[in-house]
């Protein structure tokens, strides 16, 4: 990302002095001070905008830290017995956000303590425990805490196979709290927990968007440790998270992480965060929590009163019970014939100009919509977001044609297909089938064959695929612009024969940023060769 002469030019000190004078601030928001525009918070504590907004009584621990220095074992002890005495777990970390803290759990559970074992970490050859098991269920992104400590990962789906599964070996099971491990499923934590038990296995439940329930409710259930993420719920440090339960793996937990040397020493962090995270679990004993549920639902009411002015545009109210992320929401909903527009347009809409607003969306053949999670709004947003929804409904739009442009040339076949990623090249393939302005067909990557589809209208050309695996999604969104060579004969049918040409564009791989590429019509010939099918089994091998 090269740096612009007018970003340079920017600078905070303004804002700062303005802040340390204790005087109105004329140079607005301290993110624009940098060129960067900010976001109205209409989706929730999603970690890419910021998480949570954090408590004042979390700020004013933060700076009442700052400035002292005090030894980090005997912070983490004292800290540990007061998270045991305000949550009812036996003992509490904090560490550097919910993932670190599930990564020092998987430590402990492999090293047991041993300093000559963590410093080994990831090569666990020679140790004792090196299995972790999670169920199916619960494989997902945030499970690279687990992976990063190097143990084999054994999945399962039924207690049958967790009972074949689980051996000498198995450190630890992980699994997401949710409807997954409620009682009356077959992998419920109750029943994990009678599995677990006579092998002594710990089982670490990773709660991290849940609301923190007092005394823990899954430790009650059978779980060893529970994780939550502090930049969510709890309104804590973004960089923190909460760790209760069994006093002495948490203590081989803190043994793991920062700032001892070894595999946890990234994952440091800062004695203001530390504190400023307890004051958010503090804060959440005296939370009036019924209280701050009714603030957001007249958010959401006057948002609807505002919008169901349109003709055609209807509202309603989810109020989930679960423990996970749990905030009522808006659903705007109307017809995208009669407005011509959908909820995904207008959530790129908002998304893109300012105020920028973050919404969810959602369309299918017959209603749009846009949803408004109000648990991050900020004094003030709800006007603006109700301004900017009733704006973008009342435009006046011409009807969308339904017809798509001829395609300009037929891709079908095999193709050569180059990616440059920021630092490496990778050489992946295509194989496209056309039907018109429609392109399906299979796309061979680095290390995975996965499906591939998209539309050419003309010259343009987009394709979508995804390379998975579990617990990892890496989409591939491609937007290129297919060109004939130069160097081909004048003559020939550029609008049939794409032999000559070659696709470019650019790749959005959604949350790892974009890459660029070019394909090209694969040229190798293979031999053609009569094929004999023996009349009988082989006489020799």
């Amino acid at each position: 990302m090269q740096q612009t002469d007018a970003c340079a030019a920017l600078s905070i000190t303004p804002f700062l002095t303005d802040r340390d004078a204790g005087g109105p601030n004329t140079h607005g928001n301290i993110y624009q001070a940098i060129g960067v525009e900010p976001i109205i918070n209409c989706r929730g504590t999603f970690t890419i905008i910021g998480g949570s907004v954090e408590r004042p009584e979390v700020l004013q621990a933060m700076e009442a830290a700052a400035g002292y220095f005090v030894q980090y074992d005997e912070l983490a002890a004292a800290v540990g017995q007061k998270l045991a005495h305000i949550t009812g777990a036996e003992w509490g970390l904090i560490a550097s956000g919910c993932a670190a803290g599930i990564r020092h759990v998987t430590t402990a559970c492999v090293t047991g303590g041993n300093p000559e074992k963590l410093v080994r970490i990831p090569n666990l050859s020679g140790f004792d425990k090196t299995q972790v098991i999670i169920p199916r269920s619960s494989r997902n992104v945030y499970d690279h805490a687990v992976r990063n400590v190097g143990v084999e990962i054994i999945m399962v789906d039924t207690p049958q196979q967790l009972e074949q599964a689980i051996n000498p070996k198995t450190a630890m099971i992980y699994f997401v709290t949710g409807r997954a491990s409620d009682a009356d499923q077959p992998l419920s934590l109750e029943r994990m927990a009678a599995i677990a038990a006579p092998w002594g296995v710990p089982i670490l439940a990773d709660a991290a968007a849940e609301n923190l329930t007092l005394p823990p409710v899954h430790l009650a259930r059978g779980a060893t440790v529970v994780t939550y993420s502090g930049g969510k719920a709890l309104c804590g440090p973004q960089c923190a998270g909460l760790v209760l339960g069994r006093k002495d793996l948490l203590i081989s937990a803190w043994q793991a992480s920062a700032p001892h040397h070894g595999p946890g020493r990234d994952d440091k962090i800062g004695k203001e965060e530390i504190m400023g995270m307890l004051a958010a679990v503090e804060a959440w004993v005296t939370r009036d929590h019924e209280q701050e549920w009714q603030n957001w639902l007249a958010i959401l009411a006057d948002i609807a009163r505002h919008v169901t002015t349109i003709a055609g545009v209807t509202t309603d109210v989810a109020e989930p019970t679960s423990l996970t992320n749990r905030a009522p929401s808006l659903s705007i909903r109307w017809d995208p014939e009669a407005l011509h527009i959908t909820g995904e347009e207008v959530a790129e809409d908002f998304a893109r100009k300012s105020p920028r607003i973050a919404v969810g969306s959602s369309d299918d053949d017959n209603s749009a919509s846009i949803r408004i999670t109000p648990s991050q709004m900020q004094p003030g947003n709800a006007q603006v977001v109700a301004e900017r929804i009733h704006t973008i409904l009342t435009q006046k739009r011409t009807p969308r044609s339904k017809s798509m442009e001829p395609a300009g040339v037929d891709l079908s076949g095999p193709w050569d297909l180059t990616i440059d990623y920021s630092t490496s090249t990778s050489h992946h393939r295509l194989l496209l089938t056309q039907d018109g302005n429609w392109i399906e067909g299979v796309h061979e990557s680095d290390f995975s064959t996965q499906d591939i589809r998209g539309t050419i209208e003309a010259d343009r050309v987009k394709l979508h695929s995804a390379a998975s695996q579990p617990g990892d999604l890496v989409p591939f969104l491609f937007s290129g612009t297919w060109a004939a060579d130069a160097t081909a004969d004048a003559t020939a049918d550029a609008t049939t024969d794409a032999t000559a040409g070659a696709i470019t564009g650019s790749i959005h791989l959604g949350e790892y940023l974009t890459a660029t590429f070019a394909a090209h019509r694969c040229q190798r010939q293979r031999p053609r060769r009569p094929i004999t099918i023996p009349g009988g089994p082989p006489l020799a091998t």
